[in-house]
């Protein structure tokens, strides 16, 4: 694995931006920070490839944990191929990890799919499988959204030992509904297998997401969606999340599943690294051409939101992460704090050590971006996926 020297940008570490600096990549990490005052002083061997960044930005590689699909393929394929070819397309838009994220389906045909889906670990071409985000099934059946009522479940402790023999230990994160009967038993199992519990699809009274959060669950899965409303009389679901400060939330930034004011006051009661931007963004994201299927229904584009054709209504997102970090500093984030949004808080969340941050040590996942937010240049473990410069 040769070396690498990003300079001549701004490089945004996670804690802070560092104007006219250098990253230097050596043995797929980051072995060194430095002002463009020192790289011009210093003497590189012939192996180290320099680029010159021209002023961009030069930010931690974007980590989406909250993503059905991209370009056509789609974790509804249940196909190790599919999840393979979104790691190389994710790549070109500056990610370099994400947790591909199943729904769930009939028990025979969801185990199958967790199967295909981890087997794509270690087969990827760029952004980096972390692991797997099932969303269900043991969630509100009157917080569906999209989701299908058959493929829904009562917590069952044997099936979900089941589900994690079958990804062979890779479940990162799971979404799940408080409220459900035995959910302390479910949660406690997470807990001893490292699994991140995500409170969403859910109909949970306050005082049932008070008892979740005990028992650990403590992130939120797109906050304010399919989820019971903040309510004067009881807080629920939305009111939990943005009273306690310990609670971490995901937010689809596309304008349309949130409205752009209500990340002000996100900002204003959220600490700023409890904030995880995500896509949830369906199979035909990106795709180029029509028609347009996700999780086996014909869906459209329109208004930049996936709707499902027989019916009208809202499938999902066709956000990107770079597009969220522009959405974010269009609804008044500074620009490093959506950058820690899309890299740096989720790393912390899912517990992904030596990822997130620009610092000697780390995993050497970059991205280089323009002031127009146009992905120029994409690291996924010190070798270059995309390169624009």
């Amino acid at each position: 694995m040769g070396s690498l020297c990003l300079h001549n940008g701004t490089v945004l570490t996670g804690f802070a931006a560092m104007e006219h600096c250098a990253v230097l990549v050596e043995g797929g990490v980051v072995s060194d920070v430095f002002a463009q005052r020192r790289f011009e002083q210093k003497r590189f061997s012939s192996d180290v490839t320099l680029i010159d960044v021209g002023g961009s930005y030069i930010a931690p590689g974007l980590i989406d944990t909250h993503i059905h699909g991209f370009g056509g393929y789609g974790t509804d394929d249940a196909s190790t191929e599919s999840v393979v070819e979104m790691s190389r397309l994710l790549a070109e838009y500056g990610v370099t990890a994400f947790n591909p994220t199943l729904y769930p389906a009939e028990p025979k045909a969801m185990l199958q799919a967790v199967r295909q889906v981890s087997a794509a670990i270690g087969k990827e071409s760029g952004a980096k499988v972390m692991g797997l985000h099932l969303e269900g099934p043991f969630i509100s059946p009157d917080r569906l959204g999209v989701q299908k009522p058959e493929t829904l479940s009562p917590v069952d402790l044997s099936f979900m030992e089941q589900l994690w023999e079958a990804s062979g230990g890779h479940i990162v994160n799971m979404t799940v509904a408080p409220e459900l009967k035995n959910m302390r038993e479910l949660a406690l199992f997470c807990v001893k297998k490292g699994i991140v519990l995500q409170a969403g699809h859910t109909n949970a009274n306050y005082e049932n997401m008070v008892e979740g959060m005990q028992v650990g669950i403590l992130h939120t899965t797109h906050l304010f969606n399919a989820m019971s409303k903040l309510d004067h009389r009881n807080p629920n679901a939305v009111g939990a999340v943005l009273i306690h400060p310990e609670m971490s939330c995901e937010i689809i930034a596309d304008g349309f599943h949130v409205h752009p004011d209500l990340f002000t006051l996100l900002r204003r009661d959220k600490p700023a690294d409890k904030i995880v931007l995500v896509t949830d963004a369906l199979k035909p994201t990106e795709q180029k051409a029509g028609p347009f299927f996700a999780n086996g229904e014909e869906v459209v584009l329109r208004d930049g939101v996936f709707h499902r054709k027989i019916d009208d209504v809202i499938a999902g997102s066709s956000l990107t992460m770079i597009r969220g970090i522009q959405n974010l500093v269009r609804f008044g984030f500074s620009l490093e704090d959506a950058v820690k949004a899309a890299s740096t808080n989720p790393a912390q969340v899912m517990r992904f050590a030596r990822r997130g941050t620009i610092i000697p040590g780390n995993e050497a996942d970059l991205v280089v971006f323009d002031n127009n937010f146009q992905v120029l240049a994409t690291v996924v473990g010190g070798s270059l996926k995309k390169n624009l410069l």
